[in-house]
C-alpha cells in the first residue's frame, strides 16, 4: 500500500496528534470549512437522525459535529478527543452530553449503546483503520449507523497536501498524517461487520474556491468523501 510520504510535497515539521491538534485549538474554527464535512453530512440519504437518541462522537474537536449534531435533534451526544486544547473548544460550545479525553480507538466509553458513531477528518491519523472500525462496532447497538467523513485519498495524493496549521511562531505544522485508499476502509469495515450502505463525495468547485483560492488547481478533484455503515439488526 502507498503511504502519505510517496505524496508529501510540503515536507513540513510535523507533531503527534495531541501536540498538533493542542497548537491548532484556537485558529481551527477559523480554518476549517463546513463545507469540507458538515455540508456533506448534509447530504446524506441514510443518515437517518430521527431514530438516533444516542450519538457517539469520535474524534469531536472543537465540537462543530456536535453541535451539527444537536441542531438536527440529538439530544444526547458523548464525545472523545485525544487533545485537551481541542476539548477545551468543545467544552466552551456546550454541545455535548459527556466529553472525555481519549483515543478514538479505544474510547473508555460504554459498550452497544449508541445509534449513531460518528467522526469526522480523523482517519488520516490513524496507521491502521481496523482499530476504529472496530470499536465503532463495540459501542454500536443493533440496527445503529457508523458515519465517517474522510478526506479522499486522491485529494491527498493529487495536492501532496498534510493536514496542518500555522503556529504562532508563522511556521506551518503537519500533523501526522496517513493515506488510506477507499479499499482499506472497505476492508476494515467489512472485517468488524459493518455493511456498506452509502458513499458520498465532495469536489473542489467553484464555490469552494471562492473561499480556498489557492486550490484553483484541484478544481474538480474530489476532496472529501463520507461513507455510511450500518449494524445489522433490530432497532425499537
Amino acid at each position: 500500500m502507498p503511504s502519505f510520504a510517496d505524496f508529501d510535497r510540503r515536507h513540513y515539521r510535523t507533531v503527534d496528534v495531541a501536540s498538533g491538534y493542542d497548537g491548532w485549538a484556537p485558529t481551527y474554527e477559523q480554518t476549517v470549512l463546513d463545507e469540507m464535512d458538515l455540508a456533506l453530512l448534509g447530504r446524506l440519504r441514510r443518515l437517518d437522525l430521527g431514530r438516533v437518541r444516542r450519538a457517539a462522537d469520535l474524534g469531536c474537536g472543537t465540537g462543530r459535529t456536535g453541535a451539527w449534531l444537536r441542531k438536527h435533534g440529538i439530544s444526547h451526544i458523548d464525545g472523545v478527543d485525544l487533545s485537551p486544547g481541542m476539548l477545551e473548544q468543545a467544552i466552551q460550545r456546550g454541545a455535548h452530553t459527556t466529553l472525555t479525553e481519549g483515543d478514538v480507538r479505544a474510547t473508555g466509553l460504554t459498550e452497544g449503546a449508541y445509534d449513531l458513531v460518528i467522526a469526522s477528518l480523523i482517519d488520516e491519523h490513524l496507521p491502521e483503520l481496523a482499530p476504529f472500525y472496530a470499536e465503532a462496532w463495540r459501542l454500536a447497538a443493533p440496527g445503529a449507523l457508523c458515519v465517517l467523513v474522510s478526506y479522499h485519498p486522491q485529494f491527498i495524493m493529487v495536492s501532496g497536501m498534510p493536514t496542518h496549521y500555522t503556529g504562532t511562531s508563522g511556521e506551518p505544522v503537519a500533523i501526522s498524517t496517513h493515506l488510506h485508499l477507499f479499499s482499506e476502509h472497505m476492508s476494515a469495515g467489512l472485517a468488524a461487520g459493518w455493511m456498506l450502505t452509502e458513499v458520498a463525495e465532495a469536489l473542489v468547485d467553484d464555490a469552494f474556491l471562492t473561499k480556498k483560492p489557492k486550490w484553483a488547481e484541484l478544481r474538480g478533484h474530489p476532496f472529501t468523501m463520507a461513507t455510511v455503515w450500518s449494524r445489522p439488526g433490530f432497532q425499537p
